[in-house]
This record gives C-alpha cells, structure tokens and sequence, in this order.
C-alpha cells in the first residue's frame, strides 16, 4: 500500500465561516454564522459575499432576485408615497455653521441657535407620528442596561405596526418583497417587521440592552458616546427639551422639499455624536420602510435608491451574535450614508 499525502494551505482545507466561497447551496445548519443557499435572503442571514460568489445560479438571480433597478423604481415609489411627510411650512430649520470633514470631531458648538426654528406639531397628530412618539421613551439610552418591555409597550409597538401598514407606502413596500418572494403573506411581514425592529439583544454584557428600533430612532449612549440617533423628530423633541444641543452640519442632500437628508453634529446630554445623518420631515413610515428596504435586499452592504431623480444611499448592518426564527438576523443599525 502506498499513501499519498497532500499538502493543502489552510484555505483548501477550512472554508471561512463568515464567506460563501465554496459553500453555495450548502444546507442550512443552525451553527453557521451566515448562510449561503437560496433562501438566506428570504431571511436576512446570507453572508455578505452572498451575491459575489452565488449569483449565478443562487437564488438572487432568479425571480426572487432584487436587482440595482428594482431598488431605484421601488424607492422612487415609497418617496412619491410619502402624503404624510411635511410639507414647505411644516418645518423650518436653521442649519448655520457646516464644517468640513476633518472638523466633526472637534466637539465644537459653531452654531448658537437651535437647529429646528419651526415644528409644525400637528404633523405629531397624525396617526403613524404619535405611535411613533409614544415608542420613544420606552429605552434606556446606555447600552448594558437590561431593558425591561412592559405589557403596554408591547401594545406601543403593535400599534405603529399596524398604523404604518395602513399607510399607501408600507403597502407598496409589502407588494414588492411579495412578489419577490420575501413574505408569503402581509401577516408574516408584521410579524417579521417586529422581531427585526424591537426584537431584543445585548450590545453589552449579556444584558438584552438593545434592539434596532433603539439604536437607530431613539438613540443610544456606549462608552461615552452618542450610537445610532438618526431620527428628526427625536431629534427635535430632545432639542425643545433642552437636552440636545445642535453643534453644526456636515452634510446637506440637494432636495428642495421634504424628506431632505442632514447630516450632523450634536451634545446629546452631554455625550457627543459625530456625525448624526438623518432624514428631515419624512414621516417615520418612510424612513422605517426605506431602512426594512434596505437591510433585506442589501443587508451590511451600500443601498443605492433614488429619491426625487436624487441620488441617495443608506447603510445597513445586521447583529450577527444573536438571531431569532430560523437563523434570521436583527437590524444593528440603519442610516444614511451623508457624505
């Protein structure tokens, strides 16, 4: 008997758990990190070389595929279907002094006045707006602190479920992940909307201290600075209150009108954020449903829309320590790329 041993490099013999080189089709296991087969993408839990090494024959480029195009018509649609964002005379900002990019971390307070001049609050009336606010105040900003979800805020979040989903635009967004075989039906969106928003995990020290609703509209505070905190009505809430302080701006989108896109510096309290992007004057169903968009169809990736034949482009990243239903990933963060 002779033996013959080969000798492989490391990368021969061990596939990377966080890739899918080699691994389209692999059946689904529960202890991957990320998935590689056709239906990862259903559930939010593909690797993010997904596309590079499995388009070809993987599920993404068949019907179910969300292409660059698809993106640009399906954003142009959610932002025509936009009639609860403010209007011209509903809001009226005073942006004062921009800095360059090497200056948003100077921690300097260039502008004296407040950054909203004018809120018309009966937007807040409406419907999706104040089941938005009421969800508000349900977290502990510092991270490692155990959140504790009352009965009633459970009912908070059931309700702005089902206010946006009235709305023209989460059912223009619910049409287009149907037909592209995301959701089987409009119940099993809701159901997935709400373990990937408020679902609950730690960024901490176990503690389930977080989820995305958190960190991306309410704001969060870890290691001394300001996490997530990318929402304009928040923002102008905690402003009115006295506890955000408005630095300067980095950041202006070239639209005319509402829903325009800031980005900025800010004290939140005391502790400090960097660069803040946000939308301004949108309702909050348009920037919900525009970050769901984004983080199925592109999750840890750029999503490049169109808003008003206006470029735009938000980033999204998924919690990939923790994962609810069959391997599906929560939202870590969501926001717009403002540079």
């Amino acid at each position: 008997l002779q033996t013959t041993v080969l000798f492989l490099c490391p990368q021969d013999l061990y596939t990377a758990p966080d890739s899918c080189k080699g691994r389209c089709e692999e059946p689904y296991n529960e202890k991957d990190e990320c998935h590689c087969n056709a239906k990862c993408e259903r559930y939010h839990n593909c690797c993010e070389d997904y596309h590079t090494y499995c388009s070809p024959e993987g599920f993404s480029s068949s019907q179910g595929a969300i292409t660059d195009g698809d993106l640009l018509h399906i954003s142009e649609q959610l932002y025509e279907a936009d009639h609860n964002k403010a209007q011209p005379t509903d809001v009226i900002i005073n942006p004062q002094h921009r800095v360059s990019p090497d200056e948003t971390g100077d921690q300097e307070d260039r502008s004296p006045e407040p950054l909203y001049k004018y809120v018309n609050e009966k937007l807040f009336s409406k419907p999706t707006y104040a089941s938005f606010i009421k969800l508000l105040d349900n977290y502990q900003r510092a991270t490692g602190r155990e959140e504790e979800v009352t009965a009633e805020e459970l009912k908070e979040q059931d309700n702005f479920l089902q206010e946006v989903m009235k709305t023209e635009l989460m059912k223009k967004l619910f049409t287009f992940l149907h037909k592209k075989n995301r959701y089987s039906s409009e119940q099993e969106f809701v159901t997935d909307l709400k373990e990937m928003w408020f679902g609950l995990y730690s960024r901490g020290n176990g503690e389930r201290d977080s989820s995305g609703f958190e960190h991306v509209f309410s704001g969060e505070v870890k290691k001394g600075k300001v996490t997530g905190f990318h929402n304009w009505i928040r923002f102008y809430l905690m402003e009115k209150q006295g506890l955000v302080n408005y630095f300067s701006y980095s950041y202006d989108g070239p639209w005319s009108t509402y829903p325009d896109v800031l980005g900025t510096q800010f004290s939140w309290d005391g502790f400090y954020k960097e660069v803040g992007s946000a939308f301004i004057g949108c309702s909050p169903e348009f920037e919900f449903g525009l970050y769901t968009l984004c983080f199925i169809a592109r999750p840890g990736r750029a999503c490049h829309l169109s808003l008003g034949g206006y470029s735009l482009s938000i980033q999204t990243y998924t919690w990939t320590k923790s994962t609810y239903g069959n391997g599906r990933k929560y939202i870590a963060t969501a926001y717009v790329i403002s540079s």
